[in-house]
This record gives C-alpha cells, structure tokens and sequence, in this order.
C-alpha cells in the first residue's frame, strides 16, 4: 500500500465513528421492526430471569397485594399518554409544510433558485428531481471535476514536489469517495435509509475546509486556472451541504409520519392485552411451572412485554434519528469530531 493511500481519510461515516461496526447496523441499518423486536426480547428475558432468580418464588411475589393491577393500570396510562403525545410532536413537526400561500410562494422560489444553481454547477439544462438522482449528480460534479484539477496538475507540474503531492492527495480522496457515494446513491428510492446514508457518507466538510486551506496556505504554488477551478470546486462541494441537510430533514418528516402510523397499530393491541390482563388475569389461577419458570410469571412478562411494545417501537426509530442528528449537528466546514485527515494543513 502506497503512503497516499494510507493517508486517505475515513470519508464513509462508518470509518469515521469509533463505535462496533455491528452497534453502528443496530442504531442505523437494522429495521427497525428487527431493533423493535430486540428490546422486546431482552425485556422479556431480563423478567423471567429476574423474578426466576428472586429468592421469594414469582408466585408468592404475584399475589401479595396487587402488583399486577398496579402494573397494568400504569401501563394502560402510560400507553395512551405516550402515543397521544408522540402523535402531537409529530403534527407539531409536520405543520411545518402548513402555511399561507406567500409563504409557499417564498419557497418555492427559493427551491427553484437552489435547483438552478445546481443545474449550472452540474452542466444540465434541469437538475433531477429524485433526490437521489439530485445528489448523485453533485457527487459526481465533485468527482469530475476533480479529476479535471488532477489532470490539470499533471500537465503544469508544481516546483515544489510536497505541495503537488498534498493537492493530488487532497483529489484524490475526494474522487474515491464520490465514486463510492454515487455507487451507493444509484437507484435509491426516497423514504429508505440508504438514500440518507449515502449522503452521509460523503465527507463534504472536510473536504471544503481542505479544498479552502490549500488554496490560502499554498495560493503561490498554485497557477491561476488550477486556483479557478480548485474554487469551483468548494462551490460544489457548498452545494451539497444545503441539499443533504434538506433531504435529511424531509426523511425526517418521513419518519415521523411513518413512526405515527406505526404507534397507532402497534397501540391497539397493546392496550387490548394491558386491559384483558388487568380485567382477567389472576396469577393465583396459575399454579405449576415449566423448566423452573413459573407459569403465572411467564404470563405476567409476557403480557408486560406486548404492552410495551408501543415504547419499543417509538424507541427504535428514535434511536435513528437522534444518531443522524448527532453525526450532522454542523453544516459546512465545521467538524466536532475526530478526523484522520489526509491533507493536514496547518497555519502559522
């Protein structure tokens, strides 16, 4: 391996956080069903094996006062409290497409006048409208025009050897990452993770603040056309930020819907069985137990694992989201986080 090719950055977001590879696929890739389901099994485990191992049997527990009423009554409260407030936040967030139609009027301009800017950047006569055709193709703007400084710099030669071999450096990060990002943007479908994925995998902000420095620190090295396009370059790159920071928020809004619907299923039978088992169940009518567990704590875990599953679900997508968000908090080039940087310019 050549020594450029260890001093690339961790352009994708998984080579950039410090966290297991497989907790990353569980706050991020896994379905959220499948992260849902997770919770709810160690739930349910982590009861059996607690009441199982209580030196007091599970069935003299049960039946001492009314835990089990208690139980069921704070769950049957808890459920409805929560879905109804989870379903307020999620209006509050969506009556944000809601407004006069000035204000409708101001932005839809404002997209149109961002869609020509990109249309110009990319040499199109219509930016796509898919977003992830719409990001593929600043990504690849990216890519060619880096290669254009590449070659750029091949044919004109720099008298200083080191500052040729940053800016190639510096390139050729950013043509690896845009072929992998456009890879990973190709055929995605809006309202899948794998869209807002891809964007994140794109580590624009380092590659502005490079591109910037550069340009500053070693401006005297640099020929007027590799200056001019090196600049045309971070105003490539400035366009992508605005747009992964505006699909990002849509496939919040997308989300947030989607997590509504899901609690409005997933509340129905929780709160059938919290009501059926606060109306019917009587742990002193399940005597016995199989494998060493007894069957009315089998029962009662069961019962309580259905009856949270509203909070799991609400859990898991909540996982995501605030992962996102924390992994983007910045637009441009700010980083809050550590970077192995391939171009490492500093300022006297």
């Amino acid at each position: 391996m050549s020594d450029r090719d260890r001093d690339q950055p961790s352009d994708t977001m998984r080579e950039r956080v410090s966290e297991d590879t497989r907790f990353v696929w569980f706050l991020l890739d896994a379905d959220r069903w499948v992260v849902a389901t997770i919770f709810s099994g160690v739930l349910f485990v982590a009861l059996l094996v607690g009441g199982s191992l209580h030196p007091t049997p599970a069935q003299t527990l049960l039946v001492r006062g009314d835990p089990g009423e208690t139980l069921y009554q704070a769950l049957i409260t808890g459920t409805i409290t929560g879905v109804t407030l989870v379903l307020t936040l999620s209006q509050l967030v969506l009556s944000q497409e809601l407004g006069a139609a000035g204000d409708q009027q101001d932005r839809m301009e404002g997209a149109m006048s961002f869609r020509g800017d990109v249309a110009d950047t990319v040499d199109a006569a219509v930016s796509p409208a898919e977003p992830s055709a719409f990001l593929r193709s600043l990504v690849r703007a990216t890519k060619e025009q880096a290669e254009d400084i590449q070659d750029t710099v091949d044919a004109e030669g720099f008298d200083d050897q080191s500052v040729e071999d940053l800016v190639s450096t510096y390139l050729d990060s950013i043509v690896g990452n845009a072929e992998t990002v456009t890879d990973q943007l190709e055929g995605g479908s809006f309202g899948e993770f794998d869209v807002v994925k891809a964007a994140l995998n794109y580590n624009y902000s380092w590659k502005i603040y490079a591109g910037r420095r550069i340009t500053e620190e070693y401006g005297d090295h640099l020929s007027d056309d590799v200056r001019t396009k090196l600049d045309g370059l971070v105003e490539t790159l400035q366009l992508f930020g605005p747009a992964r920071e505006h699909f990002k928020t849509l496939y919040f809004q997308w989300e947030l819907s989607n997590l509504s619907r899901t609690l409005l299923y997933v509340a129905i039978p929780a709160l059938t069985v919290s009501i059926a088992a606060l109306l019917f169940l009587d742990p002193r009518g399940l005597p016995g137990a199989t494998l060493g567990v007894s069957h009315a704590l089998l029962l009662v875990s069961l019962t309580t694992t259905i009856a949270l599953v509203p909070f799991m679900v609400l859990l898991a997508y909540i996982l995501r989201i605030v992962t996102i968000t924390k992994r983007t908090l910045s637009i441009g080039p700010f980083i809050l986080r550590d970077t192995d940087r391939s171009v490492d310019v500093s300022w006297d």
